[in-house]
């Protein structure tokens, strides 16, 4: 029996339908047969670097047609890609390379520079690969291989790499494909960057069905205007995005007025997605179908439902991919409906582990609370200092390592203020002596080691942290100050 692979999809595409537009990129139009020929070039060229089945590479590249053809390339020799904001310092890309240990790093001629003056040795591939021909199938491989490394925030200050593998991606993309009935036909969307989990459902459901994936330029990814135009002029079908993204084509960019015609669905996920722009983005948008998926980078998407009526905050809904999931109480034991938990995955969607740790086995306690009622689990809030902001999923620890280390600084905790779209980081700073940094020092300290949406933008002074009975520092009284 032929193992499930995620390359599968794409080399089957390019059997039964080679002329058809696979990618719709900033650089280009993409067929399945261009997409299939330029994965095999990239497979050449990375296997003459010594790149073999159960090594990584880490892909540092924009949002392109051709980071997804070394993502392909990659994954044909039996290897795990890695990929990097493209907007993060080289500082940051290297300190990932450290982590993972990649075998080659796949980037652009103009960061190679900066990946080499930031201590990074392993090969680079940079230039364009030429035709190479098919690329044999590597033997022994599985289904629980790794296929892709994505990187999250960590909580004692160090970025943790979710290692997902073929079957972990599989039993979702094969959900998706079902529940959407997808078809050669659709035209899907590609709003998020390819190092968030989101990118997952776009290009793979999409590959799997023989459609095409329309890759929002990254410089319109929060422009509401400009992505209401590319949703209409596209002719999209399939939307899938954080909540934030939404609210704003709802509020700015006319997509209250007159949904696109094309688009038959729309998912979010994320963070929680305010009723009343739901409410006017189910009153633009009646025959369409507005799905709300959940679940933590670790477990892929667990659960969802479907919106009918907006009557209240969206409940994460039912199981789904396969997946086991129950609310738990403090005891352990499984909540009664009616009662609340933490959620606990299990099935086939949850990752193999974190890269450099042991391989987990059993259930993935998610850290996010709910309560079970008429069949389906509503969310009732964290159960650590995680957050979200814009669907990506930072956690403060992270953040507060690096402003610890900066000139004039003796205490600082960093909360998100405000929802949604008006969401933003605030970092509250105990100055050391009389003047602490403001936010242009914070920003430069920052800049070198963190992504833009990690680097707060408000700092605000204060003479000591609020604490909790505990001595902990009590993030919700900062939060609501």
């Amino acid at each position: 029996m032929r193992v499930a692979r995620l390359d599968r999809l794409v080399r089957e595409q390019a059997r039964v339908s080679p002329g058809a537009i696979a990618i719709d990129a900033p650089d280009g139009h993409w067929t399945y047969a261009e997409l299939d020929a330029a994965a095999d070039g990239v497979a050449h060229a990375l296997a003459r670097l010594g790149v073999r089945r159960g090594d990584r590479v880490v892909l540092w590249l924009p949002k392109s047609a051709r980071a997804i053809a070394a993502m392909q390339g990659v994954l044909r020799l039996g290897a795990a890609y890695v990929p990097v904001d493209p907007l993060a310092p080289a500082d940051r890309a290297a300190l990932l390379v450290a982590d993972c240990a990649p075998r080659a790093v796949v980037t652009d001629p103009g960061r190679a520079p900066q990946l080499t003056a930031a201590g990074v040795r392993v090969p680079l591939l940079t230039g364009r690969t030429g035709p190479a021909g098919p690329v044999p199938d590597v033997p022994g491989r599985r289904e629980d291989d790794l296929a892709y490394i994505l990187y999250t925030s960590g909580t004692t200050g160090t970025p943790k790499g979710v290692c997902l593998s073929h079957r972990n991606a599989l039993a979702f993309v094969t959900w998706a494909a079902a529940e959407l009935r997808a078809t050669p036909g659709d035209r899907f969307a590609n709003h998020a960057p390819f190092h968030s989990d989101l990118s997952v459902l776009d290009l793979y459901v999409a590959f799997a069905a023989g459609a095409s994936v329309h890759l929002v330029p990254e410089d319109a990814a929060f422009a509401p205007r400009r992505l209401v135009e590319y949703v209409t002029g596209r002719r999209i079908t399939v939307w899938y995005s954080v909540p934030s993204a939404l609210v704003l084509m709802v509020r700015e960019g006319g997509l209250a007025g007159a949904g696109p015609a094309a688009l038959r669905a729309v998912l979010f996920a994320g963070e929680p997605f305010p009723p009343g722009p739901l409410r006017r983005l189910r009153a633009a948008l009646p025959d369409a179908r507005l799905l709300n998926l959940y679940g933590p980078t670790e477990t892929n998407v667990c659960t969802f439902h479907e919106v009918t009526a907006v009557d209240g905050p969206v409940p994460l809904g039912r199981a789904c991919c396969g997946a086991r999931v129950r609310a738990v109480g403090p005891d352990g034991a499984e909540a009664a409906p009616g009662e609340p938990g933490e959620l606990v995955v299990d099935g086939p969607t949850v990752m193999l582990g974190y890269w450099g740790r042991p391989q987990r086995r059993g259930p993935f306690a998610t850290g996010d609370r709910a309560v079970l009622r008429d069949g389906v689990y509503h969310y009732l809030g964290r159960d650590d200092a995680r957050v979200k902001l814009r669907g990506d999923r930072i956690e403060p620890g992270e953040i507060e390592a690096v402003l610890a280390s900066c000139p004039g600084v003796a205490e600082v905790a960093v909360v998100v203020a405000g929802t949604g779209a008006d969401a933003r980081l605030v970092a509250h700073v105990v100055p050391e002596g009389e003047r602490g940094p403001g936010p242009l020092e914070i920003r430069r300290h920052c800049a070198p080691v963190l992504p833009p949406a990690m680097i707060p933008g408000d700092v605000r002074h204060v003479p000591a942290l609020p604490r909790t009975c505990a001595g902990k520092t009590d993030r919700r009284r900062l939060a609501a100050s």
